[in-house]
């Protein structure tokens, strides 16, 4: 899920809790809305921990080898 979905489901969620007033016989709106609410947070909270596990980079150096920006010119070890 995606955070525009996420946000979706939580606005969603927050007028059938506290905007609609109409009844359905069958199913309660202010449950559904909350529930909605739970899924929408849960998929913010998701998409936000896997998209910061993404931007992370390992970058490991190597003692003795050399970097170079052009062929045949080195630059300093690290």
């Amino acid at each position: 899920m995606r955070i525009g979905a996420s946000l979706f489901l939580i606005a969603l969620g927050a007028i059938l809790k506290w905007a609609v007033t109409a009844t359905v016989s069958g199913i309660n709106l202010h449950v559904v809305g909350v529930i909605l609410m739970i899924v929408g947070l849960a998929g913010l909270v998701f998409d936000l921990v896997m998209w910061g596990s993404r931007r992370r980079t390992v970058v490991t150096r190597q003692p003795g080898v050399t970097y170079v920006s052009e062929p045949g010119q080195p630059i300093e070890h690290f």
